[in-house]
């Protein structure tokens, strides 16, 4: 059986594992997909790996297609995503009403799971509104930092501390058993993102990686896209 190599962000990761089934049936092709931030995955590409189709955020795609890494003609909008707070199924919901609430709620947690502040757009953005709220000093040393946010999500499931908490998109949180979404920042640090997939200059069959991406954006594919925690682009 043929293997469509698939790069995604870790956003994506819950959405894809959802629609594989059908596009095994319908192609006979499988999926081999890796996840992670979505700086590491464009460095891969950028690096000259061999991939057939990936899904990054709208910006990195874009920069991709300049770069003649993506086909122009193939990129199809997939849907955008919040970035959240999570706690463990057994906390009690952590308040997060607003940004003077979000900061209480930060500092009182014992332990702040997120992922790599550099190469994940969630991180990056969760650093920046720490140093925003002026407690990212007094927080430094509860960050646990791991290289996506799927793993960072894990590990906060798993974690023993007393008060853990948890920033990163709504898809990764959503996948993760044993966590329960809190919900989305308040308004001041609200972040929406937006993926895309597309086929690479690289696909070994563009028609079938066209296929897949196709799949990904697809009206019938809607309800596994929401229940996976994105939201529609129209919706932004």
């Amino acid at each position: 059986m043929n293997t469509l190599k698939v790069l995604g962000g870790g956003a994506a990761q819950g959405f894809i594992a959802s629609v594989t089934p059908k596009f095994e049936a319908a192609t006979g092709w499988t999926i081999a997909g890796d996840f992670g931030a979505v700086g590491t995955m464009a460095a891969r590409l950028r690096s000259g790996e061999a991939v057939d189709a990936i899904v990054l955020t709208a910006v990195l795609v874009d920069a991709l297609k300049s770069e003649g890494v993506v086909a122009a003609n193939s990129i199809r909008p997939v849907g955008s995503v919040e970035t959240c707070l999570a706690v463990r199924a057994r906390d009690i919901v952590a308040p997060i009403a607003d940004i003077g609430v979000l900061s209480q709620t930060l500092l009182m947690a014992d332990a702040i799971f997120v992922p790599d502040t550099m190469a994940s757009t969630a991180g990056a953005h969760v650093m920046k509104m720490l140093q925003q709220l002026g407690i990212a000093e007094r927080v430094a040393s509860r960050l646990k930092m791991f290289p996506n946010g799927a793993t960072a999500m894990r590990n906060l499931a798993a974690s023993d501390a007393a008060r853990p908490i948890g920033c990163t998109q709504a898809t990764e949180i959503i996948a993760t058993p044993g966590l329960q979404l809190v919900g989305a920042l308040p308004c001041e640090f609200a972040l929406k993102t937006t993926y895309t997939a597309a086929v690479t200059t690289r696909a070994t069959n563009p028609a079938i990686a066209q296929s897949f991406v196709d799949l990904l954006a697809d009206r019938e594919q809607r309800p596994l896209r929401a229940r996976a925690g994105f939201l529609e682009p129209s919706r932004e």
